[in-house]
This record gives C-alpha cells, structure tokens and sequence, in this order.
C-alpha cells in the first residue's frame, strides 16, 4: 500500500485494486472507504504514521457497496470504534443483509472485468454494521460542511462527497481517472450513472478524488464538465 498527500488535509491510500482516502478533522481523522479486505492493519499503519492512534478515527464513508471499497470496513470499525457511514440503498449489502447487485456489463467491459485480479473476483467482505445511513442532501461537519450527494448508477445506494468551502470532491466509482475523466464502469444502470457523471461535474470544484485513478488537483470541476460534454 502506497500513501500519497493530496491535499493540506487530505491524503490517499492505494491497493493493488481501488484507492481510499483519509482526512484530517479538527478532532481527528476520517476514512473515506477501506480497500478490499486484508489492508486494515496497513491502514491503522498509515494513520499512526499521520500521529493519529486509532481511536481517533472518528468516521468510515464508505461511498459503495463494492468489495474493493468495503472489504476492510468491519475489522477497522472493530479496531477503531469509528462509526460507519454509507449510502441508504447500500447500506444492507454492507451489512451482508442482501447480495449484491451484479453489473450490466457492455460488450467492451466483459474482458476488462474478467481481468481484475482473481482475489477480486472472489472477494467476500465481512458485514459491517452501518451506523448512519446517508440520504442525499445530508451534511457532515468535519471542521467544514461535507454535503453528501445520491450519486446512484454505479450502485443503487452510491455516495459522492463534496466539500464546498475546500473544493474537494470525493466520487467513489462513479467517476474514474483514466488518464482523463470518464465514467466509471461496471455499472448497474448506466443512465443512472451518466447523470450523476454530470451532476458532479455542475459543483464547484478543484480538487477530486476518485476510487480508481490519480485525482485531479486543480480545476477539477472544469475537467470534469469537459469530459462529461461526451456522455448521454
């Protein structure tokens, strides 16, 4: 695991599929998703390496259901004692009340998904309790008010993260970086998808953070809205 500063407050975590986030609060630290399973103890690593203990981890985000991004969610919450966050429409998949909603695959997308990694493929994540679940419009006070968005498409229940005062957007997997920004993929309904492409790309943003691919520091939001011109 690699550990990258990309902001003053906030710094991302890569695996080998997908990456995470950690942000700095006034009175500690968030996650913002968790990598598949197995990376908890890099991840309590990275924050003591940021001088955080780990009971100053005060929230989990998780901004989907998928096993890349929750597949360390329950053993850090168990460790932690931080409370978990998702999407209301994710928040039973978390919790290994419901399977999850396999994608409708495009015809380009089926060797790209056959190729991810075979631990990927066959990845279960633990059930992790949900302790709040979030609602579009909701906010978050993490020193500055984080407003969640209802992002679905590539979920039923996907999550973005805007942070109006600092220009931060977290996007989950509805958007990737790839070189540039393009949709992102294996979703479950694609118009969905592509509305809340553009929807994200409408805020005024510079820097955003994506669960695959570098984020885009400076202008984001214009980058954005350039590669969403091409998507209906």
């Amino acid at each position: 695991m690699h550990v990258f500063h990309i902001t003053p407050a906030v710094w991302m975590l890569c695996f080998h599929v997908g990456q995470a986030y950690i942000a700095r609060l006034p009175d500690g630290w968030a996650l913002i998703d968790t990598g598949p399973p197995g990376y908890a103890p890099k991840i309590l690593d990275a924050l003591r390496d940021l001088g955080a203990a780990p009971g100053d981890l005060r929230e989990i985000v998780l901004t989907h259901s998928h096993v890349d991004h929750t597949g360390s969610a329950a053993p850090l919450a168990a460790a932690t004692g931080a409370r978990v966050l998702a999407g209301t429409a994710d928040a039973d998949v978390i919790r290994g009340h419901r399977p999850e909603t396999p994608p409708v695959l495009l015809d380009w997308e089926i060797p790209l998904h056959a190729s991810l990694p075979p631990d990927i493929h066959t990845a279960v994540a633990p059930p992790c309790p949900v302790d709040r679940e979030l609602h579009d419009g909701d906010t978050l006070d993490w020193g500055e008010d984080v407003r969640v968005l209802h992002v679905p498409g590539h979920t039923a229940g996907g999550i973005a993260l805007h942070l109006p005062t600092s220009g931060v957007l977290f996007t989950g997997d509805t958007i990737a970086n790839d070189p540039r920004p393009i949709l992102g993929v294996f979703n479950v309904d694609r118009r969905q998808a592509i509305d809340s492409f553009h929807r994200q790309a409408a805020l005024d943003t510079d820097t955003a953070c994506f669960g695959h691919g570098a984020p885009l520091t400076g202008g984001a939001g214009a980058a954005l809205r350039a590669a969403g011109a091409g998507l209906n």
